[in-house]
């Protein structure tokens, strides 16, 4: 493997390994991708406060999430299409994460099914699920996550209309890729990743084909997709899939203070601070900035969680410092998959962990519990939406 000493290097290899339309799909935002720029530049406004002459030995990254033990407070996030990546791609993410401890979260629109990933691993995982008005394909994609084991559900709840992905419309997007004149040419530049795809028979998107009415095969799937949202979504509707699930439930896509305490009223076990990796609402806040105003509105009620923008361990630190409780990473570990397969997920996963290790000792802590806002320099006006840095 080469050597891999931050992120951004296992980037670079994804990019050049992996079909342009999959890459865009994961390094895109929404319209001008103003927030998926800022959900990463906003960690650059927090500063770190270094302390010295402090014993550094018998450090801790140990924590939980959601009552479980973790090797270090991050968790893969959910992910669209991560067999498309890699080859099997959900299974080899799984895998890492089980190896290293920390929870992996299996998209609804994974392309490996709940099914494949329980057979593939040994330890309960997370599964995220849409808000879609089908009610016996929703009440059966419950039974399905229980019959895997999955010990927690997360409800996404910021995508009942599709934010407009430019790069994903240019390029056609879609599992199988649709063969085109531009698409085979560029797919036939990517060899390794062409090999690997022709030795799988995962191709399509396994929790929904043969799974949805009326979808038996990928020609009929885009025309489910199209109707399968529910635009009426209100909060009735996700405390009723809190009912039907009837184990530890995370609302994903919580970005104001107003709707974590709605979270809070329904039963949620946690809430993910998430604009959806900016590939919705294009505009809005990066997750960074709002956690502040969420965690004093709901953070001694409920688990905060943080997602989007984390590419370093010391974007970790920052948003534990400021008090969220766990953190989820989606193109960081699928850069890894991308370029190198499950070991490229250990490795991902071995940078952000020896990045958090390393910066929490020379912010002169031990102990990953311990971090707190003494731990940083934060601009004023950082938490508050209203004034611009």
């Amino acid at each position: 493997m080469p050597i891999y000493t931050n992120i951004e290097d296992l980037r670079r290899h994804y990019a050049r390994r992996t079909p342009k339309m999959f890459y865009d799909y994961a390094e895109s935002g929404s319209w001008t991708e103003q927030t998926f720029r800022e959900n990463t530049s906003d960690f650059q406004h927090i500063h770190l406060k270094q302390r010295v002459a402090v014993d550094m030995s018998g450090r801790s990254t140990r924590s939980s999430m959601l009552g479980e033990d973790v090797a270090m407070p991050v968790a893969l996030a959910p992910v669209g299409l991560t067999g498309m990546q890699s080859a099997d791609g959900e299974i080899k993410a799984a895998r890492a994460a089980e190896k290293f401890g920390v929870p992996f979260t299996l998209s609804t629109m994974s392309i490996c099914s709940i099914e494949d990933v329980a057979e593939h691993t040994t330890q309960p995982f997370w599964f995220q699920v849409y808000t879609l008005k089908d009610d016996d394909f929703m009440r059966r994609l419950f039974e399905r996550a229980k019959a895997a084991n999955c010990s927690a559900v997360v409800v996404t709840v910021d995508l009942q209309v599709l934010g407009q992905r430019h790069k994903d419309l240019k390029n056609g997007l879609s599992a199988p890729p649709k063969l085109t004149a531009k698409s085979i040419a560029n797919m036939a530049m990517k060899i390794p990743w062409g090999l690997e795809m022709l030795k799988t028979k995962r191709r399509s998107f396994g929790n929904i084909v043969g799974h949805a009415k009326g979808v038996t095969d990928p020609s009929s799937l885009s025309a489910w997709t199209a109707e399968a949202f529910d635009v009426s979504l209100d909060w009735k509707r996700i405390a009723q899939f809190k009912e039907w699930w009837g184990g530890k439930l995370i609302v994903k896509g919580i970005m104001t203070p107003e709707d974590a305490r709605c979270a809070v009223e329904i039963g949620a076990d946690a809430i993910i601070v998430s604009n959806h990796g900016g590939r919705q609402l294009d505009g809005a806040m990066s997750s960074i900035r709002m956690l502040t105003s969420i965690i004093d509105e709901v953070g001694d009620e409920i688990e905060v969680h943080l997602d989007s923008g984390i590419r370093s361990g010391q974007d970790v630190l920052k948003a534990l410092a400021l008090g969220a409780k766990g953190t989820y990473i989606g193109r960081a570990f699928t850069y890894g998959l991308g370029a190198a397969g499950e070991e490229g997920v250990t490795r991902a996963l071995q940078i952000i962990h020896k990045e958090l290790d390393t910066t929490m000792a020379l912010c002169g802590e031990i102990d990953v519990s311990r971090l707190g806002p003494h731990n940083l320099y934060v601009p004023n006006g950082f938490a508050d939406p209203t004034v611009k840095l």
